[in-house]
């Protein structure tokens, strides 16, 4: 992973080995029309910032990758385990806005899928072999109901990608420096299956430091992509407040930074 630019757009680009298939990366907040505290590309629908500057970004964001904004899609994220798929050409996307999830998976070409992140990891599936992307929204209570692994599951269930053939990617998120959580984050761990030692440190009595990338990467691990194909960024957007917005740091005063990955025709 790089700092690229395209066009006004600022963004961290992935490579995927091997693959031509698809244009992907993660934004950070630079470049944008949104005022402070917003400022300046905040690509969030649910935060305070006016509507009319939300909707500019997106339109920057779509057009600098070839795209009208009406073919980016994200999902109304809730942090749940459903998975929005798309399957068949739309005329019109605009409707995926409203519906709930927090992971999408589309055959579709020309059509940019992402996640809007704060603190969260957003993750990036790629299949270049059936030509299948995806895209996830992973923050404590999404990794530890194993999201990111059951939209692997979904790859394969709906379009017949092999996990051992996906390329994945973990982009900038809050790391284990700036992430401190409690018993109930390690008890829905444990009970997802998710190994507590190889993600958590323990800080003081009932306080751990998590690594939501490290808990994502072992998912993707157990569901069956070589450890190879996973490319995790080591950027924590709580520590650097001139490239990223953060929720743990900032509050309601944040803005909020995309992944996305869209398949070319």
């Amino acid at each position: 992973m790089q700092m690229n630019r395209i066009g006004r757009i600022q963004y961290v680009e992935v490579d995927f080995p091997g693959s031509a298939c698809s244009t992907q990366g993660f934004t950070t907040r630079h470049e944008g029309v949104s005022r402070p505290p917003y400022n300046s590309l905040n690509l969030g629908m649910n935060t305070q910032d006016q509507q009319a500057n939300v909707e500019g970004n997106r339109s920057l964001l779509a057009r600098a990758f070839g795209v009208n904004q009406e073919a980016l899609v994200t999902p109304r994220q809730v942090h749940g385990s459903d998975i929005l798929v798309i399957n068949e050409p739309n005329e019109d996307f605009s409707h995926f806005l409203s519906v709930e999830g927090d992971a999408v998976i589309t055959n579709q070409p020309n059509v940019m899928i992402g996640v809007c992140v704060a603190d969260c990891a957003p993750i990036l599936l790629c299949d270049p072999e059936k030509k299948i992307i995806a895209v996830v929204h992973a923050g404590w209570k999404g990794t530890a109901t194993g999201l990111v692994a059951k939209t692997v599951a979904g790859m394969q269930s709906e379009f017949g990608s092999e996990p051992a053939q996906l390329q994945a990617a973990i982009g900038p998120c809050i790391q284990k420096c700036c992430y401190e959580v409690d018993e109930p984050v390690k008890k829905a761990f444990l009970q997802g299956g998710i190994s507590w030692d190889l993600c958590a440190e323990l800080k003081s009595p009932g306080k751990w430091q998590l690594d939501l990338a490290v808990a994502n990467r072992e998912l993707l691990l157990l569901a069956g992509l070589s450890a190879a194909a996973i490319q995790l960024s080591d950027l924590c957007v709580c520590c650097r407040s001139e490239q990223f917005f953060s929720y743990r740091r900032d509050k309601d005063d944040s803005g909020r930074q995309m992944g996305f990955i869209m398949l070319k025709a």
